[in-house]
């Protein structure tokens, strides 16, 4: 059952070592992500290599969409001196360290095969210190600590993004540093490699004792019977689908929605970078504050609530017109919700791991999660065309920004479907609950 504390108990649970360690571990897995998502595409246009080229860089993104394929290797082999977790997370950050290198020597124009290998390197172990955190905090955290553990990893995670897709990009301009980019990543590897130290200092968490033989059945399967044969098991599965689906497929077009609306590219910086990043941090703030007090069940369908009109709030734009304040003002709303959403959905991903399989389990509900982002946002400008032909008749500019407002409104409603399975698992969060029994699950308190 979720466990209510209040506010007090929040700022004393804060002292202690490992929720710096999440922290420090989520900038440790935001740093690698944009260096291959955004960095990495940046320094080849800059290098005048055609565009047609550098989307094939989108698929090097794979390995955070099907990492759960290898997850089971997390949950089952490991050096015994260092943990089951940290024996992972340290190779992958090593890894990571090397193939930050390795692209460091890499030449656009004389070595770009060797330049994508390394990256898809990185992306692979990205992804695989992604299962190895993800399952870290899972286990070193009580259940009615995971709101702020699932808080203080996406806020580091936010930073370390920033560190990779701004303060990288901001060395390599000429009017600052004027690092190369092939400096910049060698300087990325560094910190990477720093990190290691963290987890070296990090505590291990302590595992739940299984003497099962290991096998195909035990190290693949189990972990996937076992989640199938908990009573409403496939309404969670279809709710961690629905829950940011809507949230998920509307992002998508939030930058071009941006530019059709007039925004220059200084306003757009400054509102989604400045503006943006600070509700989004806030947001996660409130987020595990209120889980922690409340607990994450019945926060669910709030922060859904939250979620589902702060996505409907952009078809209000065009209402207002180009306004700084009118984006500030909606997307500090969108951003805050997100935040919202995000530390509700980490939270409870994370009680719905078993911590037998935690590797295994939260790698397949973390890739469901992420289907209306990684999958159907690709048909949102289809949604797009055919919401402006609703608008016959009316001039090309206003039919647009109609097929926008329908979008956003229908990707709000999308959200109804979650909210409704929120309230079906609100209502048996007792039998959801029950593969947390004591004699299956440690409460851990470890510092």
């Amino acid at each position: 059952m979720d466990q209510k504390h209040s506010f007090k108990e929040l700022l004393i649970s804060l002292k202690k070592k490992k929720f710096f360690v999440i922290l420090m571990f989520g900038i440790s897995a935001g740093l690698p992500l944009m260096l291959v998502a955004s960095t990495v595409k940046i320094w080849l246009r800059r290098e005048d290599l055609d565009l047609k080229s550098i989307s094939y860089i989108s698929w090097l993104m794979i390995p955070w969409s099907i990492n759960f394929l290898w997850a089971p290797l997390l949950d089952n082999f490991f050096v015994k001196k260092l943990g089951r977790r940290k024996s992972w997370i340290i190779l992958a950050q090593l890894g990571l360290g090397l193939s930050l290198f390795a692209i460091s020597t890499s030449n656009p124009h004389s070595s770009l095969t060797f330049l994508c290998l390394s990256a898809l390197a990185i992306a692979i172990f990205s992804a695989t210190q992604d299962v190895a955190i993800d399952a870290y905090r899972r286990e070193i955290m009580r259940d009615d600590e995971q709101g702020i553990g699932a808080s203080l990893y996406v806020y580091g995670y936010r930073v370390g993004m920033l560190v990779a897709s701004g303060f990288g990009l901001w060395i390599v301009d000429p009017e600052t540093w004027n690092f190369s980019f092939n400096q910049m990543f060698f300087l990325m590897g560094c910190l990477c490699i720093f990190m290691i130290l963290i987890s070296m200092w990090a505590n291990e968490p302590e595992a739940v004792k299984d003497g099962s033989v290991k096998n195909f059945t035990t190290i693949v399967i189990d972990p996937f019977k076992e989640f199938l044969s908990r009573k409403l098991a496939f309404t969670v599965l279809f709710f961690v689908v629905l829950f940011k689906f809507g949230d998920g497929v509307a992002s998508s077009l939030y930058s071009t929605f941006y530019v059709d609306m007039g925004f220059t590219n200084k306003i757009i910086a400054e509102v989604t970078k400045g503006i943006g990043f600070a509700s989004t941090m806030a947001g996660l703030a409130v987020g595990a504050s209120i889980i922690y007090i409340m607990g994450i069940f019945r926060c669910l369908i709030i922060f859904g609530l939250f979620q589902a009109m702060s996505t409907a709030f952009f078809a209000m734009l065009p209402i207002i017109g180009a306004s700084w304040w009118g984006l500030a003002a909606i997307v500090a709303f969108e951003d805050f919700s997100s935040g919202l959403g995000t530390t509700a959905m980490v939270s409870f991903l994370s009680v719905m791991a078993n911590r037998r399989y935690t590797a295994t389990q939260y790698a397949l509900l973390a890739s469901l999660a992420a289907i209306g982002r990684t999958f159907f946002s690709g048909f949102a400008g289809h949604l797009i065309d055919f919401f402006k032909s609703l608008g016959v008749g009316m001039e090309e500019q206003a039919q647009l920004m109609l097929g926008y407002q329908y979008f956003f409104v229908f990707c709000g409603l999308l959200a109804i479907p979650g909210l409704i399975l929120a309230i079906k698992i609100i209502r048996n969060e007792k039998h959801i609950n029950q593969h947390l029994k004591p004699k299956e699950m440690l409460e851990v308190e470890a510092d």
